[in-house]
């Protein structure tokens, strides 16, 4: 057997640089690069390799762990899970630092591969410089955190585990229905340890990602279904943009004239303006989608993995005689709701199942509803774009909470600004190939309700783990999967403030992305539940202590977002009013560097509601008369809910 010898980094580097990925017949690299944040715990032996060959794969510098997994996760996202980036860190802090994104790259199926150093495997130096020390058991470390995170967790000990721990890595990174983060670990003195490998094991290894077909029997139970149903819906899941099925969907909605809805990581699959598209649907759905689903007779999810937003907690389907079909890749998905499972690829299925539907000649019964509720949400949608402050007597979309603040944060910041007008001029200006990137606040509800993709794969949310701080950084993931668009991360001010490491790093890179920032001084979202919930406004405005009374019920804490990003090289906005707006964005379209527009938002005004519900844990006793009410109100909702 012809062996080389390397260090076990050499050979980690060696290896990820020559895996490649097949789809449909085209062939790419599969590892496009790695992000560091180099410690003592890898910058010797992982960065000692990078250094010494890094192969074709691109190195970039991180600035926080997390922020750059959340830059590695929006590449991957957007790239469809066809390729990846690998990143890095020291031990200790910088690895538990990527738990969180580690948890969002599981959480929505999205293949992202760490590498965190781990402690000495000969346990010689013990405890190490960021040791965590378990007195009940050596072999636990930071790493070991990543367990409930990842799809697959390997530590290697000795050199030459190496090659199982990989294989098996790139097994579970290619694969459509259990990807997710993949966790290698990497004692700090075991990476710089040589070995002899067997070259075949550096060989070019192309992971083909097949069309799993449904089988015969799983088509006939579908149709056997779908015949005896009027009233049909489909979901537009993430899974349909994965498999690069929208033609498939759109093909078959259009075939039987069966309406469609999406979910977060369905939305832009297909245009806004398709006549069977009604948007988003569950909790943050729009009028249409969700009027269309409560009268279903049947739910064709397709890719979807049914989260509480997207059923609306299992409450939105509640015609009586309503069953399910679930086309998915992933058998796991395809038995929830008690489905009748099509586990296969969703454009092969589609396309098998049409095929099957037009020999019996089946078509819904719908006749004007589509249209009809297509109608009344594009009266509102026009409603919403258009709400302006009025001054004494305006009534915000979310009323009845925090009113009075409304005319203490004009004063205090001199904007009247709507969100829902802010994402309708948004919505006007922005390029129509522009990516807009979300994850956290109020902004997606928002943003799944009214935001109208003109083009395909234009809507980038993150929405399976909701992660404060995903925004910015994987806009510059999402940048560098397709730099000849522009790229806007929409953002609160709360999320920024928890995370934009990588808004440096996409100065360094060159890799122009934009920030809209929407600052309301608040936790608006959490505070509407709060508040919608009986409780009063407690820890969600961003407010000054108050020495007499010892609470944070001062005044409005304000921040000038604009000289933050400012400091770090970006072109940077105020935004107050409508003419600033869109001078601001026009302008930023012309910048080469990445830009900030902090744009001032009047509180209570982002959507809220339309048919739906969320089933939240609540005090059943307080001393408030206001949350036993709602207490009592969310009981009674779960009665109308699903069991399982």
């Amino acid at each position: 057997m012809k062996t080389i010898r390397l260090t076990m980094a050499q050979a980690l580097v060696k290896f990820l640089d020559n895996q490649y990925v097949e789809f449909d017949g085209k062939q790419q690299k599969f590892v496009k690069g790695i992000f560091t944040v180099f410690g003592h715990g890898n910058v010797l032996g992982l960065g000692q390799a990078l250094e010494q060959d890094a192969g074709d794969l691109v190195v970039h510098q991180g600035r926080n762990e997390q922020g750059m997994a959340h830059a590695a996760m929006g590449y991957a996202k957007q790239n469809h899970r066809r390729q990846i980036y690998a990143c890095t860190s020291s031990v200790g802090p910088g690895a538990a630092n990527m738990v969180t994104a580690a948890a969002t790259a599981t959480a929505n199926r999205i293949p992202v591969l760490f590498l965190p150093g781990d402690t000495y495997a000969t346990r010689q130096p013990d405890p190490v410089l960021q040791q965590v020390e378990h007195f009940h058991d050596f072999s636990i470390t930071t790493n070991d955190a990543f367990k409930a995170v990842s799809k697959y967790w390997d530590r290697v000990n000795r050199p030459e585990q190496l090659m199982t721990a990989m294989i098996n890595a790139m097994r579970v990174l290619t694969d459509p229905a259990d990807t997710g983060a993949v966790t290698i670990a990497l004692p700090q003195d075991v990476q710089g340890e040589a070995y002899d490998y067997p070259v075949d094991f550096f060989k070019k290894r192309v992971h083909r990602i097949e069309r799993r077909p449904a089988t015969k029997e799983m088509i006939k139970d579908a149709v056997e279904l779908i015949k005896t149903k009027k009233k049909p819906m489909l979901v537009c899941g993430g899974g349909v943009r994965y498999s690069e099925a929208a033609e498939a969907f759109r093909l078959f909605a259009e075939k039987f004239n069966i309406p469609f809805g999406e979910t977060q990581a369905g939305k832009s699959a297909i245009v806004w303006d398709h006549e069977l598209n009604l948007g988003g649907m569950g909790t943050t759905g729009n009028l249409a989608a969700n009027i269309i689903a409560q009268q279903a007779d049947l739910i064709i999810g397709v890719g979807t993995r049914y989260t509480d937003f997207t059923t609306a907690s299992k409450w939105l389907f509640q015609n009586p005689d309503v069953d399910f079909i679930n086309i998915n890749v992933a058998e796991f998905d395809a038995y929830k709701l008690d489905a009748v499972k099509v586990v296969a690829d969703a454009k092969a299925a589609l396309e098998v199942l049409t095929e099957e539907l037009e020999k019996i000649g089946y078509k819904s019964a719908y006749t004007t509803e589509i249209n009809e509720a297509r109608e009344k949400w594009a009266a509102e949608l026009d409603r919403l774009f258009n709400a302006k402050y009025t001054g004494e007597g305006f009534v915000p979309e979310v009323a009845g909470h925090i009113d009075h603040v409304l005319e203490e944060f004009g004063k205090q910041t001199g904007s009247y600004l709507t969100q829902t007008r802010v994402l309708g001029i948004l919505d006007e200006i922005l390029d129509k190939d522009a990516i807009v990137v979300g994850s956290s606040g109020s902004l997606p509800g928002d943003m799944q309700r009214v935001w109208r993709a003109k083009e395909s794969n234009t809507y980038h949310m993150e929405y399976g783990y909701s992660c404060m701080g995903y925004e910015v950084n994987a806009a510059l993931g999402v940048k560098m999967a397709r730099p000849e668009q522009e790229v806007y991360a929409m953002v609160g001010d709360g999320s920024y403030m928890m995370l934009h490491s990588e808004l440096p790093t996409s100065i360094q890179e060159r890799q122009k992305i934009n920030i809209i920032l929407f600052d309301n001084m608040s936790f608006g979202c959490i505070n509407n539940l709060q508040m919608g919930h009986g409780m009063g406004s407690f820890g969600t405005e961003f407010r000054y202590r108050n020495p007499e009374t010892g609470m944070l019920d001062g005044g409005l804490v304000p921040i000038d977002f604009a000289k933050n990003a400012e400091a770090y090289g970006c072109k940077t906005y105020t935004v107050k009013t409508e003419e600033e707006l869109r001078a601001a964005v026009e302008d930023a379209k012309k910048q080469t560097v990445s830009t900030l527009i902090d744009v001032k938002v009047l509180p209570k005004t982002m959507t809220h509601g339309y048919e739906s519900w969320w089933n939240v844990g609540i005090a059943e006793t307080a001393q408030k008369e206001s949350i036993l009410k709602a207490s009592e109100e969310v009981m009674k909702e779960r009665d109308r809910a699903r069991r399982y």
